[in-house]
Formats: structure tokens, sequence, C-alpha cells
């Protein structure tokens, strides 16, 4: 290898007398990238590497691709469509239209979208499953203790003080892991209909509707929920957000 650069500790040198036909998909993607870093470039294109890999082995290659970054210190452009490798591994998020960018100098850039979104369509874009969203009117009076509301046909959710006005459309939105179970006489409780009931080992996925909206509930925690039953559900505080419905902009 040219230059001063240490060679990857990751790559495999029992593979050198195989020929590519031998080589299983992951391998495959390690001769690729050896071939690409000794010719010592100035910058890395990667488009979407690791989309025919199982899954095992994409979070293997995953973590060998930002070890391999951050010891050879080269721009790299890496393109994917999956939510996990762009919030993972993305130090920064250009687009031809940008609808919003990550602060470069943060230590997990695209957390800083993740959490706290300037519109609809980042709040969508990034995080899997997506965050819910309930179409209403929103109400300034208060109304049981709480500061405002969405109106959602006989439904009323209560939401944030923003900067909107009486009975204009908004959207709701709520991450699916900041809904929580909620007791029978909590004032802020909203009715979810389950539909599908998804265990995943370290979390369950919960899927069904609130009002007449899809949404999706995610539970860290263990819990005996069946199919076809109606549990109460509240957001968390300080977890919910207000979106313009015409514009997507969110409103604070």
């Amino acid at each position: 290898m040219r230059g001063k650069r240490p060679p990857f500790s990751g790559f495999r040198q029992d593979l050198l007398d195989r020929y590519p036909r031998h080589l299983s998909g992951g391998q495959r993607q390690h001769v690729a990238m050896g071939r690409a870093i000794v010719r010592d470039p100035k910058v890395f294109l990667f488009d979407e590497p690791l989309s025919n890999l199982d899954a095992k082995l994409r979070v293997q290659m995953r973590a060998e691709i930002k070890v391999l970054h951050q010891r050879l210190r080269a721009m790299t452009v890496y393109v994917t469509h999956d939510q996990i490798e762009a919030m993972t591994m993305a130090d920064r998020r250009p687009h031809r239209r940008a609808e919003r960018r990550g602060d470069p100098a943060g230590r997990a850039p695209l957390l800083d979208l993740y959490d706290d979104p300037d519109n609809g369509f980042v709040a969508d874009f990034i995080g899997s499953p997506s965050m819910n969203f309930v179409p209403g009117r929103y109400e300034r009076t208060p109304h049981d203790g709480a500061p405002a509301s969405v109106r959602a046909g006989d439904l009323r959710i209560p939401a944030p003080a923003v900067e909107a006005a009486e009975g204009q459309v908004v959207l709701f939105g709520v991450r699916p892991e900041h809904l929580c179970i909620a007791a029978d006489d909590d004032t802020e409780a909203v009715p979810f209909a389950i539909e599908v009931v998804e265990p995943t080992g370290a979390s369950t996925e919960l899927f069904g509707s609130i009002g007449r909206r899809r949404c999706c509930v995610m539970l860290n925690e263990r819990v005996s929920l069946r199919a076809q039953t109606v549990v109460l559900f509240r957001a968390m505080r300080g977890r919910a957000m207000i979106f313009n419905s015409e514009s997507g902009r969110r409103l604070r």
C-alpha cells in the first residue's frame, strides 16, 4: 500500500489465492474496498454497498466501513436508503434540495435531525418506523388542564403550545417509541386500537390506529397485549410536535 497509511487489519490475507467467483458477498466487499484503498484516492464513493448482504453481515460490514473511514480520514460519499446506515455512519447529510442539515461539528449529527426536525419531511424520512402523524385542528383554549390540543374528529389529543391560530389545520406528530401506556384516569390519554402485535425480542411494535389514522407504537418492555383490543396511550412529556399541514414546517 502506498503512502504512510497503515494496512486495515480487517482485510483477509487468506483470500488472496481465490478467484472472485469463489468469494462470498461479504468477502467481495472486502476485496472491492481493498482495491480502492491501494490507489490512495482522495474521495471514496460508496453506492449502497451493503444492500445485497444478509442482515448479520450488513451489521459487520457497517462497523468495518466506519472503522476504515476513521483510520483513513478520507472524504467518503455514502449513498444509502437504509435508515440505520444513515443514522449510524453519517456525519453530514447533503442533498440537492437540503431540507435540513445536521451540524457537522456535533457528535451524532443525524440525531439532531431525528430529535429536533424542522419540517414534516425530515421527521418522516429519518427514523424507522417513521413518525406518526394525526391531522386535526389546533385548539388553543385550555381544556382539562392541558394548554392546547389537536381535535381530530371526536378525538382530542393534548398538544404542546405553539404559534398556531385557533382552528388551524395541523399535523400532530409523535415517534412510536415516545408513546407509553397510560392509566385509565389519565386526562392526556388517547385510545389506540391495536390491529397487529409484532414482538421483535428487544422491543414490541404495535400497529393500529388513533382515531382513523394508522399509527405505530414501539414498547421496549415486554407486554402482553393482543390484537383487536383498545389500549390507552399518551405522548411522553416534551416529545410531541406540531407541523403546518400545508407547508410541512414545524410550528414552535
